[in-house]
């Protein structure tokens, strides 16, 4: 068939052929070898970035690079001034692929990709769908994603989405008479794969759960779900597979970077080690051994045009024990650094641990949809969530007294029960928000 997707990359300038010639010599590089090989690799763009990159030279500073670990952590505040100041010699924006970060860290930015390097980005999404018989040439997707709503911007969206061969659902109303529309597109439409927003997809299933179809039933061509950009819990991803009839994968990227981790078909997180180098940091900027908590820094192997060195994406996780140079396995993704609520003994606490013990309690019966939740005083709690009724009292101290337990004492809550909750512009929702200073 004719590979129209891999034809409109070429014809952006993106040289997938020679990257893909790059990414299967990787992946040729045996285990005993690997190690080598991300040292010789992050040391060659390290050395590349100081000799043409002003901005990473003015980071480095005076100091001549050495040792790996002596180089300074990257963060989004290294990038708050104009893209053309951060660009490489030789790169401007109109040889290099351009675009904005989704903000969702609540520091959104523009940053660049040399346009090798975002070949090799596409290089690697299309090998990890390959894994569950996904080919972007010919299946079709259902996508469930934001979309621009001004003219241009929704014209371009639409064009692109022809060419990637995929049908997309707006989000940004999932009302139960949408939910029915998506649902008769499903019947009528040879879907092979859902990709799209967790909390979106979700909802769809739950959906589903309420009308008691599983979706292979009306859509037999599905193979998998791919969700992406929020977290996915596990009863959430049991309840996917339920009502979808299919694997559901787990998919963590940043749109600076690459695809971070996959899930492969071992039910692993696998991190993707043919274009990035993951590390573990503790608060001192020690690299953490595997299998313990801490944040999670990247370095581009191959973005020649921009530096993004040592950089902090802002997430906290841990690598699996059994993680090796060739292979490392993402073992648990725990939340965004700034998704910490400070309490009034003097502790912190990640905000998921409140969404975690709110959702086994409120979601027990169906009638909770979705929920956020906003920290809006040091002691204080908003509990926003959709449902077909009320949370009744005894719900209410029921998780009053869960959340006590597993954090403290003396904390306020306050729910409000809301028609649709708000996400941002993207269509993403955020589910733990801290207005704490």
């Amino acid at each position: 068939m004719f590979n129209i997707f891999n034809l409109s990359l070429r014809i952006k300038g993106f040289p997938i052929q020679e990257a893909s010639i790059e990414f299967e010599k990787n992946q040729a590089i045996s285990n005993d070898d690997y190690e080598n090989h991300i040292i010789s690799k992050r040391t060659e763009i390290v050395e590349y970035l100081i000799k043409n990159n002003k901005s990473y030279q003015e980071i480095i500073g005076n100091n001549t690079f050495t040792k790996w670990y002596d180089l300074p952590i990257m963060t989004k505040k290294d990038f708050q001034k104009p893209l053309a100041e951060r660009l490489s010699e030789g790169f401007t924006v109109k040889n290099v692929y351009v675009n904005k970060t989704s903000g969702s860290s609540g520091d959104p930015f523009i940053f660049a990709k040399d346009k090798f390097c975002h070949a090799l980005t596409w290089v690697n999404i299309i090998n990890r769908f390959g894994w569950f018989g996904i080919d972007f040439n010919t299946s079709l997707q259902a996508r469930f994603y934001g979309i621009p709503l001004d003219f241009i911007g929704n014209k371009k969206e639409r064009i692109k989405d022809l060419l990637s061969h995929r049908y997309r659902f707006t989000i940004f109303d999932l009302s139960d008479a949408v939910l029915e529309k998506i649902l008769l597109k499903f019947q009528v439409k040879k879907f092979d794969y859902i990709n799209g927003y967790t909390s979106s997809i979700v909802l769809f299933a739950k959906f589903l759960q309420m009308k008691n179809i599983v979706l292979t039933s009306v859509c037999p061509t599905l193979k998998c779900c791919v969700v992406t950009s929020e977290m996915l819990f596990e009863d959430d991803k049991l309840l996917l597979e339920k009502q979808f009839g299919v694997p559901v994968v787990n998919e963590y990227g940043a749109s600076e970077l690459d695809l971070i981790a996959f899930q492969n078909i071992e039910n692993e997180w696998q991190v993707n080690s043919e274009t990035l180098f993951v590390e573990i940091l503790d608060e001192e900027n020690n690299v953490l051994p595997n299998g313990k908590e801490g944040r999670i820094v990247i370095t581009s192997l191959y973005n020649k045009a921009h530096p993004f060195i040592r950089y902090d994406i802002g997430d906290i996780g841990i690598l699996d024990e059994k993680s090796t140079f060739k292979k490392p396995i993402l073992k648990k993704l725990i939340g965004r650094t700034n998704d910490i609520a400070m309490l009034p003994s003097g502790k912190k606490s990640p905000g998921l641990t409140f969404y975690y013990v709110t959702k086994s309690i409120i979601e027990d019966d169906g009638n909770v949809k979705e929920f956020v939740i906003k920290q809006t005083k040091i002691d204080t709690f908003e509990v926003e969530y959709v449902s077909q009724a009320v949370l009744t009292d005894s719900q209410i101290q029921n998780i009053e007294k869960a959340i006590t337990m597993y954090l403290e004492v003396g904390l306020n809550f306050k729910f409000i029960r809301k028609e649709k909750l708000e996400r941002s512009k993207s269509g993403k929702l955020k589910q733990f928000v801290s207005m704490v200073k």
